[in-house]
Parts: C-alpha cells; sequence; structure tokens
C-alpha cells in the first residue's frame, strides 16, 4: 500500500466519522477544498460516492455505512503503533512466562521469585518446565521464554547473563563406613555415584576431569533431580557430588555428611539465557530482574572464577584442549 493509500484512509475515515467534508476537514487540519479532492480521489478509489447530498445535508451510502467501523478500527491501529510506548507498570502485566529449570533453582530461588511475583505483578503466571538439550531452540522458536541453566556452546545471538555461582562437594550418608579418615581419590573412585543428569545425558565434566587424569568412576544411578539425587543417598553407600548450595539445604533434613572432594574442581556459574527478540520488551527485562534480585537476595556471594560451562574445554578454565569435545 503506498503512502498515498494511507493519508487517504485518514481522510475516509473523517468522511465517514463526520458525514460532512467541512467538519471531516477540520477534524484531520485540512482545508475544505483540500478535503473535497480526498473524498473525490476516494469516490474514484472505490467506485462509490461515500457522501450524498440530502437536503442541507450528507448521508452516507449503504458501501460507506458497512465501511466505517473497519475503517475508524484501522486508522486508530495504525495511531496506536506510531504512539509512544506507555511506561512499563508491572502491576498492570498480564502474561503467562515459559521458563527452563531444573529443581535446583526452583529450590533456591522458587520461593523468593513467586515472593517477588505476587507483590509486583500479581497477574503474571510462569509455566516452569525441565532444561532439555534444546532450550536455545525453544527459546529461539518462542516456545518458551527464559532458560536458567550450565550451557556449552550457545547460538551466538542468544543473550545470557550470570544468574549465581556455586561449587561442587560431596555427599554421604551420616553413618557411611567412608566417613572416620580422610576422605581420599582412591576411595571417591571406588564407591559407586550418584549422578544428577537435568537433561538426561551421561558423563559430564567431573567424568571429564577424572578422564584427564586416567581415571574413571562407576555411576550406578543417574537421576534427573537434585533433590531426588539427596534423598537417595541418605538410604545408600551411593556417593554424590553436586552443587554445595542445595547440599546445605537438606543435609540435616535427610541425615546427610558434605565433605570436600578430593578432586580440584572449580566452581561454575548459572546463566539466565534468552532469545535477542524479546532483548528489548520491557515485559521480559522485568521477569529477568526479578530472578537476578531472587538470586542477590538469597545465595549474595558469588564464587571466583567460575566455570561458565562444564566440560574441561570450558575457554574460563585456562587449559589447553587436549582432546576434542564429545558431542553433549
Amino acid at each position: 500500500m503506498e503512502s498515498t493509500d494511507l493519508s487517504l484512509l485518514v481522510s475516509l475515515d473523517a468522511l465517514l466519522q463526520e458525514g460532512s467534508v467541512t467538519a471531516a476537514a477540520r477534524r484531520v487540519g485540512l482545508s475544505t477544498p483540500a478535503m473535497s479532492h480526498a473524498l473525490a480521489r476516494i469516490r474514484e478509489r472505490l467506485g462509490d460516492p461515500i457522501l450524498v447530498r440530502s437536503g442541507r445535508g450528507m448521508l452516507l451510502t449503504p458501501r460507506a455505512i458497512g465501511l466505517k467501523e473497519k475503517v475508524h478500527n484501522a486508522v486508530n491501529e495504525a495511531r496506536s503503533a506510531l504512539e509512544p510506548e506507555r511506561p512499563f507498570v508491572p502491576g498492570e502485566l498480564a502474561r503467562t512466562f515459559v521458563v527452563h529449570v531444573t529443581d535446583y533453582v526452583l529450590t533456591l530461588l522458587g520461593s523468593v521469585v513467586d515472593r517477588l511475583l505476587r507483590a509486583e505483578a500479581p497477574n503474571v503466571h510462569i509455566r516452569f518446565v525441565p532444561n532439555t538439550a534444546d532450550d536455545a531452540t525453544l527459546l529461539r522458536d518462542q516456545g518458551s521464554d527464559l532458560a536458567v541453566g550450565i550451557y556449552g556452546d550457545l547460538p551466538q545471538e542468544m543473550r545470557s547473563r550470570q544468574l549465581l555461582t556455586d561449587r561442587f562437594v560431596c555427599v554421604v550418608r551420616k553413618d557411611h563406613p567412608a566417613l572416620g579418615k580422610r576422605f581420599s581419590l582412591e576411595q571417591f573412585v571406588g564407591l559407586p555415584h550418584i549422578q544428577v543428569a537435568p537433561r538426561g545425558k551421561p558423563g559430564g565434566y567431573i567424568d571429564d576431569v577424572l578422564r584427564e587424569k586416567g581415571l574413571s568412576r562407576v555411576v550406578a544411578r543417574a537421576v534427573p533431580y537434585f533433590v531426588t539425587a539427596l534423598q537417595l543417598v541418605a538410604d545408600t553407600d551411593y556417593l554424590l557430588t553436586i552443587s554445595e548450595r542445595i547440599a546445605k539445604r537438606f543435609a540435616d533434613m535427610f541425615g546427610l555428611e558434605i565433605v570436600e572432594t578430593p578432586l580440584k574442581l572449580r566452581p561454575y556459574a548459572l546463566s539466565l539465557v534468552w532469545h535477542p527478540r524479546v532483548d528489548g520488551d520491557p515485559a521480559h527485562r522485568f521477569l529477568r530482574d526479578v530472578f537476578l534480585r531472587a538470586a542477590r537476595e538469597t545465595v549474595g556471594d558469588r564464587h571466583e572464577a567460575p566455570r561458565t560451562r562444564l566440560d574441561v574445554t570450558d575457554p574460563t578454565s585456562g587449559q589447553a584442549r587436549k582432546r576434542p569435545r564429545r558431542p553433549r
């Protein structure tokens, strides 16, 4: 549609609303002759007189009556698209967000996120869903809005921001036979392990570090949930290497002992990840800020030089690549 068509649409709306050339001209700030010229062009374009004289006034034709509401709505929509955006008010936001998280994130931040949203944006709803290997694709294709996790290679266009950091510790039940002496690397690899694998993939950072040392471990149970792993280790002789923050949260409840891992494992960072299509969306910025505030309130401290992904080729590790990175 040409720009002249759009200007004619505004003139047509004024003519249909006012039913008078003079009044329509005043409505849009044109002279009466200019509006008469616009009416002539509209009549030619539509093949209909639009306004016909009746006594001292003018009447709309049946075609004009049929167009009146449609044209008015179209003009208002076009005007609203060009108007400055209204200031964002969280309390007026009514929207559902889909967020990829683990139960670790929900355990640490879920209650605070919920409290902030109830206080500031009570009509916002969140559907939490598990992390997947396709988080980036779902964010790109609008299947979800935000993801929280540790990622390897993300598409270059993705946006991210560090949310919180954590480090690994080992967890066993309080009366575990391995306690009472120095927990060695030999004991570490000799015990059966529980692995937390939120995305269902075997292996990972710990196995990569062991392999660098020519060692391996036996993963007796792999589970997708952190809390399930903690519950399972409480009733068995399994060893669990897990994030310290959630281990401390449940240690007393489940009767667990936290010990330092004999492996040198660097701390890591969890990040917020989103697609650039929502980078400037005020509602999405508000949601990201809620998660960031919840993290500051809940965990506070930060670990130095955390890894940004959990494999030995992490560029933040300072290590040279010693082997091709396995598909994850």
